[in-house]
């Protein structure tokens, strides 16, 4: 298969406190690898390291053959690996259309024309073109959220990453947005995904990694992950969270 992004050795601590201790896994193009765990677990520090907006304390990031955590151009970078947040980060003072076409202009340099015409595919197909005039402060945390998912596809990512997409939605707008995530798999298209939806991760994905303290304690396919862990802390996590909901 064909590596994308690998992560070797990565650790992270924030003075005394180690989140990270030791994380390898490895991703190739067209997966989609769910994170899974507990809060705490390092789940979302690792995929900002991933990103670069944490600094790993030790380890690499290989993307494409290179040590990211060298590399000059994290813009650049980052326009490859693009991040959809839990909390949207839209820009409030502009619109919807405008929010899908900054960063093409900016960090991709493309003209307002095309880059105009890319954000109105994107922003079709996540069900969004009717409110390109709208601020995000007129929007429901399900729209601003399939925008921000727009914007990202905009920039013709090799990977995306989510950190936990639904984690600040109210019930009834979590579906509309993992259905919009689940048509983007189909379509081939890289991603990570930390998650607490279970049964979303075990549809979406054919890769999952369950974290735990700091380290995976266990990755495998969905089928291997969800119907017959090998650890018991896996099946102690899975029991516990099928019971909660």
């Amino acid at each position: 298969m064909d590596k994308i992004i690998s992560v070797n050795g990565l650790k992270k601590s924030f003075g005394e406190n180690e989140i990270l201790k030791d994380i390898n896994f490895s991703v190739s193009r067209g997966d989609v690898t769910c994170i899974i765990g507990a809060s705490g677990s390092g789940k979302s520090t690792m995929l900002r390291c991933i990103n670069l907006l944490e600094e790993p304390t030790a380890g690499e990031i290989i993307y494409k053959g290179q040590n990211i955590l060298k590399t000059k151009n994290i813009p650049a970078y980052r326009a490859k690996v693009e991040m959809v947040f839990q909390s949207f980060n839209l820009f409030e003072n502009m619109t919807v259309l405008k929010n899908c076409m900054i960063g093409q202009m900016k960090v991709l340099k493309t003209d307002k024309e095309t880059a105009r015409n890319e954000a109105m595919h994107y922003l079709e197909k996540v069900g969004m073109a009717p409110y390109i005039n709208a601020k995000p402060r007129q929007l429901s945390g399900g729209q601003k959220q399939r925008v921000a998912i727009a914007r990202a596809l905009a920039m013709k990512p090799d990977v995306i990453l989510f950190d936990e997409p639904t984690s600040a939605l109210d019930p009834q707008m979590v579906g509309e947005v993992l259905e919009v995530i689940k048509n983007i798999a189909k379509e081939g298209l890289t991603m990570i995904i930390v998650t607490h939806e279970m049964a979303f991760a075990r549809d979406v994905s054919n890769h999952v990694v369950f974290m735990k303290d700091g380290v995976i304690c266990e990755e495998g396919s969905p089928d291997e992950i969800f119907t017959s862990p090998k650890k018991q802390e896996t099946k102690d996590f899975l029991s516990r969270f099928m019971n909660n909901r």
